[in-house]
């Protein structure tokens, strides 16, 4: 793997701080996370960069984009603390690359996303959240000591969160994921695309992504890098 570039440059301090915080909130969930970062089209035209993680309790791909300062082309894997640690301003180091977990393989397209109907309001999406949480503990709250495992929990978390959002085939889990990651903020637009077997749920903060039922599941095709 080549990589052209050491050092970015982002458009403005808030695309630093946006960021900034995406990683945080993967590093809650995994100390060790790793993220794969892309950025420009293959003319290098484009500035911007696309960064990509898997938090583990959701199954799902989280998505947040910067705009960079000028147009830039990689194509990497990078430890997500080192990351955030060399996040100090409008200039970052990229760290050196690691090997990536087999996800970092299984990204979505760019291109060929269609909008689809039937999404509900952020407001509706948040209570749908709120009320699978609910339940969840409740369930939980009732197991019997002898079936109080982890794996009785998981099975309960894996038939609530592959429940479909309203009339949407959208696992609810993406839903929970864009709202604990921080995308799902009150009176933003929202929208869901299709593509192939991918679902994408895109707001202005980031985007979560499934593939077929989930990425538990998926075979991996590992998609090239430079």
């Amino acid at each position: 793997m080549s990589v052209p570039v050491r050092s970015l440059y982002f458009a403005d301090a808030r695309e630093a701080e946006d960021l900034t915080a995406f990683l945080a909130r993967l590093l809650h969930y995994d100390r060790a996370a790793a993220v794969r970062l892309q950025a420009g089209s293959p003319d290098g035209a484009q500035a911007g960069l696309a960064v990509f993680g898997r938090p583990p309790s959701f199954e799902v791909l989280a998505i947040r984009t910067a705009r960079l300062g000028a147009p830039a082309r990689l194509d990497i894997t990078v430890s997500a603390g080192e990351l955030l640690e060399n996040l100090a301003g409008e200039e970052f180091l990229l760290p050196g690359p690691v090997t990536g977990p087999p996800w970092t393989g299984v990204l979505p397209p760019r291109g060929g996303w269609r909008e689809l109907p039937g999404l509900p309001g952020v407001d509706e999406m948040r209570e749908a959240v709120a009320a699978a949480v609910a339940e969840f503990r409740g369930r939980d709250e009732q197991l019997p000591a002898e079936r109080s495992t982890r794996a009785e929990r998981d099975a309960i978390g894996r038939e609530i969160w592959s429940r479909t959002l309203a009339a949407t085939p959208l696992p609810l889990r993406a839903v929970h994921a864009a709202h604990s990651l921080g995308f799902l903020r009150p009176e933003v637009p929202v929208a869901l695309l299709s593509t192939g077997s991918w679902l994408r749920l895109r707001t202005p903060f980031g985007s979560t992504a499934v593939r077929g039922n989930g990425l538990g599941g998926l075979n991996v095709i590992p998609t090239r890098t430079r």
